[in-house]
């Protein structure tokens, strides 16, 4: 009994061996196998395992129809593993004397379609599955902007908020060097993100040039003084408004005169707003780590800039110094800016922010349309619920493009030694995010899934990707 016990007896495995069938119904699809496999490579990283599992699902139809190929090839196992992973201590000298330590990271996800490009986060919250989402994510969103750069992410658990200058200048630069060694302007170009503004992405570039002597298109979100590009800091703001625009107008509904629920208050959040007036839209709502605002005539942006931008203060001044607005503690409260009744909401502040009982209060309210203005900001069960009530949804990787590719085209005006207008990078990105949407559209109705722009995103964006790897051979 020892010798068998655990095991099927010769006949019953003779039979398995020799019946069709049952081999079939055994096999599970390479989606399902290659899932299993990075939740199991890849354990206590649940924002990697999301991000993972949403773009292989909706890419079903497409890795189905070529599984023989994309199998023998391992492209998918090939394409969800980082090419490389680079882990180091970043250590700091505070105002007081003291030393501080912290975590950096940079993940080059995928260099297919051109050198890794993807921002860099600070916030305590970052660890390295976090990272891998973002560089995963990035992959995709890079791809369908059309333009030739990979994907990556970086960043540190350090946090920029409270800190001197000179203390963000001391881990800008302790951060840069040793992350230099790993980038380049032909390589991989970091930007900014969560915590990583103009001041973080100065001291970031000063040090570079100080170690390398080169002075080189490295970072971008860069100072118009030395290499950065006009319409950056409104890009994915504008770009988010340019593609939702977009959407409505090829679903028969205008932008001009809807209510719109915004989170967030940070780079995306403002410009989201800003162009959204321009628009002729009212943005109604913006929000903080701590609170929401309600402002029924509509958010006064140039306030919100002040408060944010200048201050670095907390939103209850904003409702201080605007009659109209009203302040919402989410902590004694409960609540967030998805209650209120609007037309779009435009989720713009951080991963998972949106769940299923704000999808459900939100179709109530009557939304029917949302776009993520950040990355994976909805969960995949209110993503789903909006779905399947018919509200037009279109995810981050597509509609908060617009950052990454006014970056590549810093790049571009870097590599030229060129400053181009505010009106031509203006155009330019409007005319990107017009042309994401129509691929992701095209994409979706010819793999029989029309208006799930989730589905449509992930197949345009992963086509070319992966045509780019078969052709370059097994590397």
């Amino acid at each position: 009994m020892s010798e068998t016990k655990g095991r099927l007896c010769p006949f019953v495995m003779e039979n398995l061996k020799n019946n069709k069938f049952l081999k079939e119904d055994m096999k599970m699809s390479y989606v399902d196998e290659v899932y299993d496999l990075v939740v199991a490579k890849n354990p206590a990283q649940p924002e990697f395992h999301q991000a993972v599992k949403e773009v292989l699902e909706s890419l079903r139809v497409v890795i189905e129809a070529n599984e023989e190929k994309y199998r023998k090839d391992a492209l998918l196992e090939r394409i969800v593993t980082p090419e490389r992973q680079i882990l180091f201590r970043v250590p700091w000298v505070d105002d007081k004397g003291q030393v501080q330590v912290n975590n950096g990271f940079r993940v080059q996800f995928n260099s297919a379609i051109g050198p890794y490009k993807g921002g860099l986060r600070l916030h305590p919250s970052v660890n390295l599955g976090i990272i891998k989402f973002l560089g995963f994510e990035q992959i995709f969103k890079n791809s369908l902007t059309g333009l030739p750069i990979g994907g990556g992410k970086g960043g540190s658990d350090f946090d920029p908020k409270g800190k001197s200058d000179r203390e963000v200048m001391a881990f800008c630069q302790s951060f840069i060097t040793e992350l230099y060694k790993y980038i380049g302007a032909d390589t991989d170009v970091p930007a900014g993100d969560i915590g990583t503004g103009a001041r973080e992405i100065g001291y970031m570039y000063g040090q570079y040039k100080r170690l390398t002597g080169l002075y080189e298109g490295v970072l971008t979100g860069k100072g118009l003084s030395y290499g950065g590009s006009l319409a950056r800091t409104e890009a994915t703001g504008y770009g988010l408004l340019y593609l939702v625009e977009e959407m409505l107008k090829c679903n028969g509904k205008e932008l001009a005169g809807k209510t719109v629920a915004v989170s967030g208050a940070g780079n995306v959040a403002i410009y989201a707003i800003q162009k959204a007036q321009q628009l002729g839209a009212k943005p109604v709502t913006c929000s903080d780590s701590t609170g929401w605002i309600y402002d029924p005539e509509g958010i006064d942006v140039a306030l919100l800039k002040e408060v944010k931008e200048v201050k670095r203060a907390r939103l209850t001044e904003y409702a201080a110094a605007r009659p109209s607005a009203q302040y919402h503690d989410k902590a004694k409260e409960g609540t967030n800016q998805w209650s209120v009744k609007v037309d779009i909401a435009l989720p713009c502040a951080t991963q998972n922010e949106l769940n299923l009982e704000d999808a459900k209060t939100l179709v109530a309210n009557g939304v029917f349309a949302v776009a993520e203005g950040a990355n994976m900001p909805t969960t995949m069960d209110a993503t789903e619920y909006f779905q399947k009530n018919g509200v037009l949804f279109c995810p981050g990787k597509a509609s908060n493009a617009g950052g990454v590719a006014t970056s590549a085209l810093e790049m571009s005006q870097n590599s030229e030694r060129l400053s181009w207008t505010f009106e031509e990078v203006d155009s330019k990105l409007k005319n990107i995010m017009v042309n994401i949407f129509h691929n992701l559209d095209d994409a979706a109705k010819k793999y029989g899934l029309e208006g799930n722009y989730v589905a449509g995103a992930n197949i345009a964006g992963f086509l070319k990707v992966a045509e780019a790897m078969t052709a370059q051979g097994i590397v």
